[in-house]
């Protein structure tokens, strides 16, 4: 009786740990996804500043936005590869 509890409770624990890492995993994805969208909103704001002829400052700005948040989803991706 005691062996079968033992291995039911190491069934679970693999599992769980199964279940945990690719909850994990889709996490990452799903955030990087988010943060290339967020991206694809600022080079559209870049875009906008620039056919209206506004200031080099908000293109500058929109643009390194824009940037930064392509270097939050590279980063995001790699991780969910990285998971455990």
């Amino acid at each position: 009786m005691a062996t079968q509890s033992i291995g039911l409770y190491a069934a679970a624990r693999h599992f769980f740990r199964v279940l945990w890492k690719a909850a994990r995993e889709l996490f990452h994805e799903v955030t990087g996804a988010l943060f290339f969208l967020i991206a694809f909103a600022g080079i559209q704001s870049a875009w906008r500043a620039w056919q209206r002829g506004s200031g080099q400052w908000l293109i500058g700005v929109s643009a390194g936005y824009a940037l930064l948040m392509i270097f939050f989803g590279v980063l995001s991706f790699r991780d969910s590869r990285r998971v455990r």
